[in-house]
């Protein structure tokens, strides 16, 4: 069995990611050229911290927009002859190199790897998006209206973040519960607020125009049917938004989990934003509550808002890791980096190359997170 050297190794992986590294010199350097015009986000560059956190950000996320075109194998492909393979081993037939090695079935672990970046920057951000609608159409009038609104909202936000979130996670991901209708029941409730959300925008600020109007909750209607009804039916008519077994359910947990601590966030930074001043004289012009929450509450909550946000999509990145690390995330092949690091954590002491990479990997996408989050944090808090 031949073996490539260690500088052919790291020469290759490099190359690999060429899309990835022009995309990430393309997009940064416009950013920074112009970043003065960009608001928060342009303001990140002028940060270390945030510049590092952004590149970690945006390779993953190039990585996995490219993820067919960086990985030589494809993740799914077993090879006998392969198994186990320390890094370097080249494939006898074709000359292609396992960069990171073969795993128990021998499977390329680098190209698993790459494909698992894809999987986690599909779910995450989305999942955390949905619960971030959740939070912001609940906590908006708990904290606007306050009373007896935000009593029943707040109770129900606090029963759930006083449960185990591990625990949760487990009871909606079993595979007792896969069975039952709870978790398509759930996502028909969740999967509604996105729809509403978007319908309440357009009512409050366009309602003198009905025309304008009409046309957009037509958009509306027909762009949030089709996800609605392809998440939670998986009735996808086009197959852009089919879900693979368990996504559903892992969906809904995430959402299920976050939304009430985004409730509590959102809650908390509207009843500080309606005492000021802009808020008082948009009421006295006779704005509907809807327009005050919307269109003056909630811009003026970005900061904190997006900090979070980025915060939230790290902790879900770990707990889909966790989810897959004890065979409760998607379909045991997948190459999702929770199931790739269980896989390879079977044979550590013989093995180490399998379930290093991903925990690296997923180790690192959190952290860029994190510095991310950190650097907004510090630039939204000199608006």
């Amino acid at each position: 069995m031949q073996y490539a050297s260690v500088f052919e190794i790291i020469t290759g992986i490099l190359w690999s990611f060429w899309p990835v590294w022009l995309c990430i010199a393309v997009v940064m350097g416009v950013s920074y050229r112009y970043h003065p015009n960009l608001s928060l986000y342009g303001r990140v560059y002028e940060s270390r911290a945030g510049l590092v956190g952004l590149f970690i950000v945006f390779f993953w996320l190039f990585t996995g927009i490219f993820a067919d075109v960086v990985s030589p194998f494809d993740p799914l492909d077993q090879f006998a002859i392969l198994k186990n393979k320390k890094p370097g081993v080249m494939h006898p037939e074709t000359g292609l190199i396992q960069y990171l090695g073969g795993d128990k079935f021998g499977r390329d672990v680098f190209s698993r790897v790459i494909h698992g970046s894809r999987i986690v920057l599909v779910i995450a951000p989305a999942a955390t998006m949905f619960a971030f609608v959740v939070g912001i159409m609940l906590g908006l009038p708990a904290g606007y209206y306050r009373g007896r609104m935000d009593t029943v909202l707040s109770f129900l936000a606090n029963l759930v973040l006083a449960f185990p979130v591990i625990l949760l996670f487990y009871l909606l991901v079993t595979p007792g519960i896969r069975e039952t209708a709870l978790p398509q029941s759930m996502a028909g409730v969740f999967f509604m607020f996105p729809i509403i959300f978007f319908g309440m925008v357009f009512i409050s600020r366009f309602k003198e125009r009905p025309q304008l109007l009409v046309m957009q909750l037509l958009a509306v209607m027909i762009f949030g049917g089709w996800v609605y009804a392809s998440l939670v039916f998986d009735a996808d008519p086009f197959g852009i938004l089919s879900l693979e077994p368990n996504q559903l359910n892992i969906f809904v947990a995430v959402v299920f989990a976050s939304s009430p601590g985004v409730f509590r966030i959102v809650r908390g930074l509207t009843m500080d934003i309606a005492t000021r001043d802009y808020v008082a004289a948009a009421q006295t012009r006779g704005e509907t509550p809807w327009y005050v929450m919307l269109w003056d509450i909630l811009p003026n909550a970005r900061g904190p808002l997006i900090v979070d946000a980025c915060l939230r999509i790290g902790y879900t990145t770990i707990l889909l890791g966790t989810l897959g690390y004890f065979g409760l995330g998607l379909v045991p092949e997948s190459p999702d980096w929770g199931t790739t690091i269980k896989e390879g954590s079977r044979l550590l002491r013989a093995y180490v190359h399998p379930a290093l990479p991903p925990a690296l990997a997923l180790m690192s996408f959190v952290l860029g997170l994190n510095l991310l989050a950190d650097a907004l944090r510090e630039q939204s808090l000199k608006d």
